[in-house]
């Protein structure tokens, strides 16, 4: 065993000859436990609030989402796309059309996406399970189309999930020019009945602005061809990886398709989130290092208390960075406990959090969650450690070397 070490590790646990640097000792260690369990606490309810934005997602977004690279639709006679449908691993294939809409009723008028589907719409994602009415989610039959639109799109549109007139719905003529004496003309005008239906998922960028109905109304308002699709969206079965699925279909597709997650389907909002985690990781960190230098204090009271070995190991030929390595190492173990506990009584936290919720929003049943959400991952475990380490080893290191200058 190293020397250094196995001094420094025969003081930590070593009865002192003055009280006061056990009582140091032990509030620095006390610090850099309470700093390592916020962290673990803090960074565990950011994912929590992921995991519980990506299960509201659940209900619209696909597992996998397919869109070309350039331009807004593609064909289905491709080849690629056949050789992706057969992949093992997929239990659901749907083809959509969406795009940006004029919805007009009763006088009131609002810019919505449209979002045509096929039959597989409902298999492929948890839609049912957010559905309001009456109603069957039936879009289009024999004489009609029928509209499921977002629960605050039908607040703004104020028409009720019971429509009588139908919805008016306008798209901008694809691919021909403006006709400024004639604005109508400009207009593909289509109309939608009601469903009976509305849907709320609890995200306004659905909830206000969707309108789900069929595929064949879609590209007929938006004067798309029978073959023609702007996303083919993808269901996996429980037992299979989503991101091994993604590389081989993107390498199946190559450049001329992007293969979304459904993390990278809304990388905005997980961009804000993740963002946030980092930034309250670095304020913690800083924290831990101002709590890191209250070991400095215990170690220059022990350095002063152990001169006199010191100057025996000096004799005996240790030289001077064995010697300040002593108190170096000390400083990490110091921080290393402090490590331990920390995260021991974290993890009690989170786990408490989980079963018993004793920290609530206070929203008072207005969110959709009534306690905070909690999820520890293995990850974030290992970073807050390796962050104490570090942290300590960089408070520690100068001043050591400093004070075992000037007092051995």
């Amino acid at each position: 065993m190293n020397l250094s070490l196995y001094i420094a590790k025969r003081y930590l646990f070593s009865k002192k000859r003055h009280q006061v640097i056990n009582i140091i000792s032990g509030v620095a260690v006390a610090g850099v436990a309470l700093a390592t369990a916020a962290m673990i606490c803090t960074l565990s309810v950011f994912n929590g609030f992921t995991q519980v934005v990506a299960n509201q997602f659940t209900a619209m977004d696909p597992d996998i989402k397919i869109v070309p690279a350039k331009g807004k639709a593609f064909c289905l006679d491709v080849s690629a796309i056949d050789s992706v449908k057969e992949l093992p691993g997929i239990s659901v294939v749907s083809f959509c059309v969406e795009d940006k809409a004029m919805v007009q009723y009763g006088g009131r008028q609002v810019m919505v996406t449209l979002k045509g589907v096929d039959e597989n719409f409902t298999a492929l994602t948890d839609i049912e399970k957010a559905l309001y009415g009456r109603g069957t989610p039936v879009l289009e039959d024999s004489l009609n189309c029928y509209a499921i639109m977002g629960g605050e799109l039908m607040y703004n549109l104020n028409c009720g999930i019971y429509f009588v007139d139908p919805l008016e719905i306008y798209a901008p003529n694809r691919g021909e020019k403006i006709n400024m004496t004639v604005p109508a003309r400009n207009f593909k005008k289509g109309e939608l009945l009601s469903s009976g239906l509305v849907f709320a998922v609890n995200q306004p960028q659905y909830d206000a602005n969707y309108i789900l109905t069929s595929v064949g109304f879609a590209r007929n308002i938006f004067r798309r061809e029978a073959n023609e699709a702007t996303s083919m969206e993808i269901r996996v079965t429980d037992n299979a990886s989503v991101e091994k699925l993604k590389e081989r279909i993107e390498s199946i597709l190559g450049s001329e398709f992007v293969v979304l997650n459904r993390y990278e389907q809304q990388k905005d909002v997980y961009k804000v989130m993740q963002i946030e985690k980092l930034i309250s990781y670095l304020f913690l960190a800083f924290i831990l290092l101002v709590a890191c230098f209250n070991i400095i204090g215990s170690l220059s009271m022990l350095i002063i208390e152990k001169r006199d070995n010191m100057n025996t190991l000096r004799s005996f030929g240790a030289d001077n960075k064995t010697i300040s390595n002593i108190f170096v190492f000390e400083g990490v173990m110091v921080s290393m406990l402090g490590a331990v506990a920390g995260i021991v009584f974290g993890l009690f936290l989170c786990i408490m959090q989980q079963e018993f919720g004793f920290i609530s929003t206070g929203g008072g049943g207005d969110f959709i969650m009534d306690s905070y959400p909690v999820k520890v991952m293995a990850s974030d475990v290992v970073s807050v450690f390796a962050t104490v380490l570090v942290t300590g080893f960089m408070a520690v290191w100068l001043p050591v070397r400093m004070l075992t200058k000037r007092y051995v």
